[in-house]
């Protein structure tokens, strides 16, 4: 029984009424106070919180969908390495967009499951990835597409891009409302290993940094009509996503244009969930900061676009910092909400004008 799955949910909570409306029955046989009956009602109490709280989870995973499967939640899911050789990437299966039309490519689009290989990080990762109704419509067969990797925050699965955030539906909606150009989406975790890996090289590990800052570009260009130069890829994010993004597109200006995040972190969190990512290195560890990288390594002419709230975000005084050190050539915009947080329903706030910054911001061929 997966872990998403709707028979699990259904049979925890119907496991909690049962288990409720028995300890409301069995409560009258156990008001003595010796210590047989204390127990069994400390038992009951405890029994019927841990059906609750099993169905909260539960219920709180597939409305973020945090974890995908049993092996994930325990962190025994792994990304596979990469052997040598291959396509670089495999089409897993098809979805229709949640749109108008859907069932048909030219009108709604198509959402591809794939397997991204990787050959400088040796190791693949899965991805969704959209492409507009305009890829399959007829005399556009030779058009090549601006793109955008998009990230999850950390835990997280692919899949809330798709269903929580809607980035494919948005920006579906934006194109036929002519706010934004059609583009190509690849939407994934920040990490190619159950680790928080935050699009870091480790050494003698995952090697996360060439994985995003090369690898994912590349495949995706070998396979779809996409362009290979910076200007035609862009990189968005929230959380430890929006991190990800903004340190692709300001340490791999050769790869991307533009980078957004969205309630952005901007250094590494180092903690059990990431483990030891520098080993010692400190020249990377600061490299990994990008409030140090601004003050201390040349600005390239990378755009960036970073959001916050005045009030429900940790990260307001760390974005005016990132804002004010941003120098020419490199250039920054911001979106700064009055009431916000760390989550959903801040984001799909931000996304609609965030993809439309980074539309405007990549080139088509």
């Amino acid at each position: 029984m997966g872990l998403t799955s709707d028979t699990l949910l259904v049979s925890s909570m119907l496991c909690t009424v049962l288990m409720f409306a028995f300890t409301v029955w069995w409560w009258p046989r156990l008001v003595r106070r010796d210590w047989r009956r204390v127990l069994g009602r400390v038992g009951l109490i405890v029994v019927v919180q841990a059906f609750l709280f099993a169905s909260v989870a539960l219920a709180a995973n597939r409305s973020f969908l945090l974890y995908d499967s049993w092996a994930d939640l325990a962190g025994q899911k792994r990304q596979s390495a990469a052997a040598p050789g291959g396509a670089a990437v495999r089409v897993l299966g098809r979805q229709a967009p949640e749109v108008p039309g859907g069932g048909n490519p030219r009108s709604g689009g198509v959402i591809e499951k794939v397997t991204l290989r990787g050959e400088r990080s040796r190791t693949a990762a899965e991805a969704y990835v959209y492409l507009p109704p305009e890829y399959f419509q007829k005399g556009g067969e030779q058009r090549r597409f601006p793109a955008a990797v998009v990230l999850t925050g950390y835990p997280g699965m692919a899949e809330n891009l798709v269903k929580g955030l809607r980035y494919p539906k948005t920006a579906w909606t934006q194109v036929k409302q002519k706010k934004m150009q059609p583009m190509i989406l690849v939407m994934m975790r920040p990490t190619i290993t159950s680790a928080n890996t935050q699009c870091v090289d480790v050494p003698g590990g995952p090697q996360s940094e060439a994985f995003f800052g090369a690898d994912v570009t590349r495949a995706i260009s070998s396979t779809y009509r996409v362009g290979t130069a910076p200007r035609n890829w862009g990189i968005i994010g929230d959380s430890t996503g929006g991190y990800c993004a903004l340190k692709m597109a300001m340490q791999h200006p050769e790869t991307y244009a533009a980078g957004v995040g969205l309630s952005a972190e901007y250094k590494p969190e180092i903690d059990g969930d990431s483990g030891d990512l520098f080993h010692g290195n400190k020249d990377e560890e600061k490299r990994s900061d990008l409030l140090w990288h601004l003050d201390n390594r040349p600005q390239g002419k990378s755009s960036f676009l970073v959001t916050t709230s005045r009030q429900g975000e940790p990260n307001y005084k760390a974005t005016q910092q990132f804002i004010k050190k941003v120098k020419a050539p490199a250039r920054v915009s911001s979106i700064t909400l009055d009431h916000g947080g760390h989550n959903f329903n801040t984001w799909r706030r931000e996304i609609p004008p965030a993809l439309k910054w980074i539309s405007g911001r990549l080139g088509a061929e």
